[in-house]
C-alpha cells in the first residue's frame, strides 16, 4: 500500500471551496521531524492566503471533514496551520504483518501500467568503454529496475554506436597502419589503437587523414564490400568486448540495435520530413528548424550522408511502431541537451506525440582537482580498470573487517562491495550535478554508502546466525509485530514508505531518492539495533516480534540495493 497516496486522496476529497484537490492533496508530504507525527498536511496555508482566510481556522474545517480511518485519526492542528498527522500504531503493525507474509514490500500492481524504453549506455563499439560510460550505465539499469518494480514493462534499449565515423578512423587505421600480429593477441585493443591514431591525427589538423576517414565511413554505409566484410570482422569481438563489462555490472539489455540496424530506414524518413514541411534546404543541406534554437537540426548533410540526428529519428519511428511506448528516456549527458530539444521536436511535429520522450541528462564524474576524471597521464579512465580498482580498493575493507574469511569468500565479497561503491557512488547524487570521484568516501564503513548499507545487511544476518534461527522460519511463523518502543515504530514507518519513495524515484528519474531512502532506513536500524535487544529480548513475543523486524529491514535493504543494481553479502 502507497501510505502518501492514501493519505493525499483522503484530503483532497475534503478541498475547501476555491481549493484545487489535486494540488490540496499534492502538499501532503512526509513529515521533516517525526516529533510532529509521520504525515504534514500543509495546503492550507496556500490556499487560505489566497482566499484571505485566516490558515488556523480553514484547518480546524479541513481536520474536521477529513476521515483517515484505518490509518490514522484526526489530524492535529500545529502553528498557523498545518495539519500533523500520526498513523495507528495497531495499523502500522498489521502492515508490517502482511509484508512479512507477502514478500511484495508493500508494492502494488499500477491501475494502468506504462510501456517504457530506457535508452541507456549506448557506447560506441570500436572503443573500449570508459569511465565516462559508467553514469548513463548505472542510472539507465536503475531506473529500468524501478519501472519494472512498480509493474511497468520496461524495453532496455542499447542504442549502440557501430555505424558512425569512429568506424571510418578505424578502417583507415586498418588499411595504413594495422598490426595484425597485436590483432591477433587482442583485436579490441588493436582497433582502439587505431581509432586513437586517426583521432590524434585528425585532432592534429592533418586534413587528409580527416577525408580519407570520412571517405572510409561513406564506403561503409554505401555497401563496399571490403569495407563491410572488415565491419563485420571487427563486430563480435567489439560487442563481446562490451558484454564482458556488462556482465560483470549485472546490466542487461532487452534490445541492442545499433545505429547500422536504422541505416535502411534513414533515406525514406528524410523524404517524409520534406513531403511534410518540416524538413528543408538550408546551404545545401536538409534541416529542420525550431523555434527558439539558433543551429538548425540537420538530419542530411550536404555531401549526401545522414548523420545521429537522422538516425535518432528512424529509432522513435521504429520504438513507435513496434512497442508504442508511453514514455521513452535517454539517458546522456547534460551536454546533449540541444540536441534532444531538437529531436523531440521535430518528431512531435513528425506526428509522434503519444509518448513522453524525456532526456534523462546527468553531470559529469570529476577528479580530486574538480576536472574531468582522467589517469595521471591525462588520458580518459578505462571502465575495466576502474572496477578492477574498486575491487582492489575493497579488498582492502574485507581484509581489514573479516579476518576469519576464506581467501575465495574474500575476493567474492570484495567483488560485491567494490562494484557496489562505484555505482552507489553515481546513484547516490542528484544525477544532474557532477560529483568528485573519491574512493575513501565511497568503501567507507559509515555515513551514505553502499558499504554501509550491505554492512547494515550482513549485521542482520550475523543476528539470525548467532540464534541459530533461518530467517525463513521467522516468515513461516509470523509472530506478532510490537511496537511499544519508539525505535521499533520508527522502523516499521520506514519502511512502510518505500512504495512512495519508489514511486517518487520513477517520477522525477532520480535514483538517488531511493538511496537517501535506504541510507535513512539503516540508519533507523542502527538506532533500533542500539536500543531494542534482540536475542536477549525480555520475552519470546518480544524477540521473535524484534527478529520479524530485524528480517523486514534485511529484506527492504537487499530489494532496494537489487533496484540500483547491487548485491549483498551474509558476512563482511
Amino acid at each position: 500500500m502507497n501510505v502518501l497516496n492514501q493519505l493525499r486522496a483522503a484530503f483532497g476529497a475534503v478541498t475547501p471551496e476555491g481549493g484545487d484537490p489535486q494540488g490540496f492533496a499534492a502538499a501532503v508530504r512526509p513529515a521533516n521531524d517525526s516529533k510532529f507525527g509521520d504525515y504534514q498536511a500543509n495546503g492550507c496555508m496556500g490556499l487560505a492566503k489566497a482566499a484571505k482566510k485566516n490558515p488556523r481556522d480553514l484547518a480546524t474545517v479541513v481536520a474536521e471533514a477529513v476521515d483517515l480511518e484505518p490509518l490514522a485519526g484526526k489530524p492535529e492542528i500545529a502553528g498557523p496551520g498545518f495539519l500533523n498527522v500520526r498513523l495507528h500504531d495497531e495499523w502500522i503493525a498489521n502492515q508490517l504483518e502482511d509484508l512479512l507474509r507477502d514478500g511484495k514490500h508493500g508494492l502494488e500492481s499500477p491501475k494502468q501500467a506504462k510501456t517504457v524504453v530506457v535508452d541507456f549506455s549506448s557506447p560506441n563499439v570500436a572503443k573500449p568503454m570508459h569511465v565516462g560510460h559508467i553514469r548513463s550505465t548505472v542510472i539507465g539499469d536503475s531506473l529500468a529496475r524501478i519501472f519494472e518494480a512498480l509493474g511497468h514493462k520496461v524495453v532496455r534499449d542499447n542504442h549502440l554506436g557501430d555505424w558512425g565515423s569512429q568506424f571510418g578512423m578505424i578502417l583507415w587505421g586498418w588499411k595504413n597502419h594495422r598490426d595484425e600480429a597485436a590483432y591477433d593477441v587482442d583485436p579490441v585493443a588493436e582497433l582502439a589503437r587505431l581509432y586513437r591514431l586517426a583521432q590524434s591525427k585528425i585532432k592534429g589538423g592533418d586534413k587528409e587523414v580527416e577525408e580519407a576517414a570520412r571517405a572510409e565511413t561513406a564506403k561503409l554505409h554505401a555497401g563496399d564490400p571490403e569495407n563491410r566484410e572488415l565491419w563485420k570482422r571487427f563486430m563480435p569481438f567489439c560487442l563481446a568486448a562490451l558484454q564482458k563489462i556488462y556482465d560483470r555490472l549485472g546490466v542487461r539489455f532487452d534490445v541492442e540495435l545499433g545505429e547500422s540496424f536504422y541505416d535502411p530506414m534513414l533515406a525514406d524518413v528524410v523524404t517524409d520530413l520534406e513531403k511534410k514541411g518540416i524538413a528543408e534546404e538550408s546551404e545545401g543541406a536538409t534541416v529542420a528548424f525550431v523555434q527558439g534554437m539558433k543551429a538548425p537540426f540537420i538530419i542530411r548533410k550536404r555531401d549526401g550522408a545522414f548523420n545521429y540526428g537522422t538516425t535518432d529519428l528512424a529509432t522513435i519511428q521504429y520504438r513507435a511502431q513496434t512497442w508504442d511506448p508511453d514514455q521513452m528516456l535517454y539517458v546522456v549527458d547534460t551536454r546533449q541537451g540541444d540536441h534532444f530539444k531538437q529531436l523531440f521536436d521535430v518528431a512531435r511535429r513528425w506526428g509522434y506525440t503519444k509518448a513522453d520522450m524525456e532526456h534523462v541528462a546527468f553531470g559529469t564524474i570529476l577528479g580530486a582537482d574538480r576536472r574531468p576524471f582522467k589517469t595521471r597521464d591525462g588520458d580518459v579512465v578505462g571502465l575495466e580498470s576502474l572496477l578492477d580498482e574498486a575491487v582492489a580498493e575493497a579488498r582492502k575493507v574485507v581484509d581489514a573487517n573479516s579476518g576469519d574469511l576464506e581467501p575465495e569468500d574474500r575476493a567474492r565479497i570484495a567483488e560485491i562491495v567494490g562494484l557496489g561503491a562505484i555505482k552507489y557512488a553515481d546513484l547516490s547524487q542528484n544525477r544532474l550535478s557532477d560529483y568528485v570521484f573519491d574512493w575513501s568516501k565511497m568503501l567507507a564503513m559509515n555515513g551514505n554508502t553502499a558499504t554501509y548499507l550491505q554492512y547494515a545487511y550482513a549485521r542482520i544476518q550475523n543476528i539470525f546466525r548467532k540464534g541459530e534461527l533461518r530467517p525463513e522460519s521467522i516468515r513461516e511463523r509470523a509472530p506478532a509485530i510490537l511496537l511499544s518502543h519508539p525505535a521499533e515504530r520508527a522502523l516499521g514507518v520506514r519502511m512502510l514508505r518505500l512504495p512512495e519513495v519508489l514511486e517518487l524515484a520513477a517520477s522525477e528519474l532520480k535514483p538517488n531518492i531511493l538511496t537517501d531512502y535506504l541510507f535513512d532506513l539503516a540508519n533507523a536500524y542502527s538506532t533500533f539495533y542500539e536500543e531494542c535487544p534482540v536475542l536477549k529480548a525480555e520475552s519470546a513475543e518480544r524477540r521473535d516480534s524484534r527478529l520479524a523486524l530485524c528480517d523486514l529491514t534485511a529484506q527492504m535493504l537487499k530489494f532496494g540495493l537489487a533496484l540500483l543494481g547491487i548485491d549483498v553479502v551474509d558476512r563482511m
